[in-house]
Order: C-alpha cells, then sequence, then structure tokens
C-alpha cells in the first residue's frame, strides 16, 4: 500500500488549500481514511475522517465549519478542502488509510499513512 500526498504550501491567514492523498495497490473504497497533523513539538492529531462509505465524518473542534474532507473512490483518493485557514493551521499534514471500513478518531486505527505534506499559514 502507498499513499501519496499532495497540495501543501505557504498561503497568508484567511486563504484556503486543497490537500489530496492518491492511495496505490488497495481496495480503498473498503476502508475509512483520514487526516492527521503534527506541529514542531505538538502531538500528531486527528483533523478529519471519513468512512469508507462518505456517511460518517468527524472533524478535530478546532477545524469544524473551516475544513472539509471528502472522497472519490473511483479515483482512489481523499481530499482536505482547507478555508479560512490560520496560523495555527500550520504543521505537516498526513494522510491515514484505516484499517477497516469505519471512522476512528484513534490513530492506531490506521494502518498505512501517507509521507506527509507541509502547509504554513503566515499571519
Amino acid at each position: 500500500v502507498q499513499l501519496q500526498a499532495s497540495g501543501g504550501g505557504l498561503v497568508q491567514a484567511g486563504g484556503s488549500l486543497r490537500l489530496s492523498c492518491a492511495a496505490y495497490g488497495v481496495t480503498f473504497s473498503n476502508f475509512a481514511t483520514g487526516w492527521f497533523r503534527q506541529a514542531p513539538g505538538k502531538e500528531r492529531e486527528l483533523v478529519a475522517a471519513i468512512d469508507w462509505r462518505e456517511i460518517d465524518r468527524r472533524y478535530a473542534d478546532s477545524v469544524k465549519g473551516r475544513f472539509t474532507i471528502s472522497r472519490d473512490n473511483a479515483k482512489n483518493t481523499v481530499y482536505l478542502q482547507m478555508n479560512s485557514l490560520k496560523p495555527e493551521d500550520t504543521a505537516v499534514y498526513y494522510c491515514a488509510l484505516g484499517r477497516r471500513g469505519f471512522v476512528s478518531t484513534r490513530s492506531d486505527d490506521y494502518g498505512s499513512w501517507g509521507q506527509g505534506t507541509q502547509v504554513t499559514v503566515s499571519s
């Protein structure tokens, strides 16, 4: 299994970015997917997750109303649309593939991880 994330970059506060993560070597549509992030000196945290049927979505409180997770099973890709970005959103963002189809907020329930993409929000 290989996950390849892209779409990070430098943006001013209030701006938007769209992250993408393509999965290879797996029946992507059977599994939940998630986006996590880790800022320097901080623990890795869940940002958003979506189940295999696109019915159940979870978001960190800090991004609710600003970020949207979606997936295209035909393209084996998960997306994270990030709007109204804030400097505190600065982190390395990782996509992850769940071990099962239903959503989990626990990183231990994700078995495959992408390489990470840097998001930097300037004030």
